[in-house]
C-alpha cells in the first residue's frame, strides 16, 4: 500500500509538468476520501478518523482547500469501518477520481500535505478538580484522540521532550492564580488551587508560585526551540508573555505571595523575553479581574455575541502552515469569550503572523508564530461553543456541536505536527 501511495505522490507531481499520460491509470487503487465541507455529518470525529489511519501506517494527505481541508488516504476497511461507527461521511473513490482531483488541486489554490505519523499530544493540566473545562481536551476526548497530562513537576523533569505538541490548559503563568482573588478567595476550589501550587513550589525549591511558574515556562520555551509544537487558549496565551515580561520585577500584589508588588513594575518589563507580544503594561490591582492590556475582553463584550471573527485567507501552495491552521468550511467563526478574549493588535510582534480576527476592530483572535525549531500557536477566548463560560458552568457536549468551526480550528493545530516537513514552504 505504501508504494501505491508513493506512485499516487509522483502522479499528482507529473500533473504540473504534462506528463500524465506516461502514468498506467493500473498503477492506482481506490481511496478514501473523507470530505470537510457542508456536507460532513460530523467535522470533528473526522479528525479523529485521520489521526487513527495514521497510527495503523495508512497513507493520509491533507487536501488544503479541497472541499474545505478534506482528508484522502489509503483504502483500508478498518477505516471504513471506523467512518461508520463514528457517523463520519466518507467516500471511496476511485483512480480516475483521484486524478480528477489532483488536476483540480494543481490548477487552484490548493495544495496536498503528506501526514507523516501520529504526533504524541500532551495537555498542560492540574490534577486537582478546577471548576471549568478545557476546549481543547474536550475536542481531543470527541474525537478519541489519545493525549497524556503533565503539570509543573513533570515539565521541570524533562518530560515534554517525549511529546509533539504541547496544548496549555487554562492556566496563570504570573503566579496570581487567575485574578480570580476578588470574586472566588473564599470559595473551597480557589483555596484548594492556592495551597496545592504553594506545597508543590516548596517541594520543587522555589518560595514563590511565581518563580516557580517562571522556571516551567523557560523549559517550554527550550521545548518549542528545539522542534516542539505549542498551542494555547484563553488565559494560557497572555499570562505566559506576562510572565517572561516581568522576569526581573515582581507584579504580584500581597495577596498573592505574601509581599508587595514593585511600584515600578510597568517601567521594568523586558519583551525581549516575549514569545507573542510587546509593549503592553500590566494591571497590579488584585482586585481588577485582568492580567494586561493585551487582552480586549472589555471591547468584545461590548460588542456583543452577535460578532464573528474572520479567517485570513492563504495560499495553500506557497503559505501551507497558516493554510493549514485555518482549514474550514466557513470563513466567519462566532465570538466566544474568555479571561483573555482576543489580542490587541498594536501590542502583537511584527514577528508574529495573524491567523484570524474581527474585522475592523482592535481584536486578533488567533496567531502563529515560530521559535527556533519549532511554533506557537495562539486561539484566544475560552469555548467555541460558549459565548460566555462562567466559573461552574457545565462542560460543553460536542456531540451537538459536531461541525463547529471553533472547535475544528484546534483540531487543525492537533494534525500540524504530522506534515511532512519538507512540504511546508514557510
Amino acid at each position: 500500500m505504501k508504494s501505491v501511495g508513493c506512485r499516487v505522490y509522483c502522479a499528482k507531481r507529473l500533473l504540473a509538468t504534462g506528463m500524465l499520460l506516461l502514468v498506467p491509470i493500473f498503477i492506482f487503487a481506490n481511496k478514501i476520501l473523507i470530505p470537510m465541507d457542508v456536507t460532513q455529518i460530523d467535522h470533528l470525529k473526522a479528525y479523529g478518523i485521520a489521526y487513527r489511519a495514521l497510527v495503523i501506517g495508512v497513507n493520509v494527505e491533507w487536501l488544503l482547500n479541497y472541499r474545505s481541508g478534506s482528508f484522502l488516504m489509503d483504502y483500508d476497511k478498518s477505516i471504513e469501518k471506523d467512518c461508520a461507527m463514528n457517523s463520519v461521511l466518507w467516500e471511496v473513490i476511485t483512480p480516475d477520481k483521484i486524478l480528477a482531483i489532483y488536476q483540480t488541486i494543481e490548477a487552484n489554490n490548493m495544495e496536498t500535505i503528506f501526514l507523516e505519523k501520529a504526533p504524541k499530544i500532551v495537555v498542560y493540566i492540574p490534577g486537582n478538580f478546577e471548576p471549568w473545562d478545557d476546549a481543547v481536551t474536550l475536542a481531543l476526548e470527541y474525537a478519541k484522540i489519545p493525549y497524556d497530562q503533565v503539570w509543573d513537576e513533570d515539565v521541570l523533569k524533562g518530560n515534554l521532550m517525549k511529546y509533539d505538541w504541547l496544548h496549555l490548559h487554562h492556566e496563570d503563568f504570573t503566579g496570581q492564580y487567575g485574578k480570580f482573588y476578588a470574586s472566588y478567595r473564599n470559595t473551597d476550589w480557589y483555596k484548594e488551587e492556592v495551597r496545592t501550587n504553594e506545597e508543590m513550589a516548596k517541594r520543587l525549591g522555589f518560595n514563590k508560585v511565581s518563580k516557580m511558574k517562571w522556571a516551567v515556562a523557560l523549559v517550554i520555551k527550550n521545548y518549542i526551540e528545539k522542534g516542539g509544537f505549542l498551542f494555547s487558549m484563553c488565559s494560557a496565551c497572555d499570562t505566559y508573555d506576562v510572565g517572561f515580561a516581568a522576569h526581573n520585577t515582581d507584579i504580584c500584589h500581597s495577596v498573592y505571595d505574601g509581599d508587595p508588588y514593585d511600584a515600578n513594575a510597568n517601567s521594568k518589563l523586558d519583551f525581549s523575553q516575549c514569545l507573542a507580544f510587546e509593549n503592553f503594561q500590566v494591571i497590579l490591582n488584585p482586585f481588577q479581574y485582568e492580567h494586561s492590556t493585551i487582552d480586549v475582553t472589555l471591547e468584545a463584550v461590548a460588542r456583543g455575541p452577535k460578532t464573528y471573527f474572520s479567517l485570513f485567507d492563504f495560499s495553500a501552495k506557497f503559505d501551507p502552515v497558516p493554510c493549514m491552521l485555518v482549514q474550514n468550511h466557513t470563513a466567519l467563526v462566532k465570538e466566544y469569550l474568555g479571561q483573555c478574549s482576543g489580542f490587541r493588535r498594536n501590542t502583537i510582534k511584527p514577528s508574529v503572523l495573524i491567523l484570524a480576527e474581527v474585522s475592523g476592530t482592535e481584536e486578533v483572535k488567533y496567531l502563529h508564530g515560530n521559535l527556533g525549531k519549532g511554533t506557537f500557536t495562539y486561539l484566544a477566548g475560552h469555548d467555541p461553543e460558549d459565548y460566555q463560560h462562567f466559573v461552574g458552568d457545565p462542560p460543553t457536549e460536542l456531540k451537538y456541536h459536531k461541525n463547529s468551526p471553533g472547535y475544528r480550528l484546534i483540531l487543525n493545530n492537533v494534525l500540524f505536527p504530522a506534515a511532512r516537513k519538507k512540504e511546508q514552504k514557510t
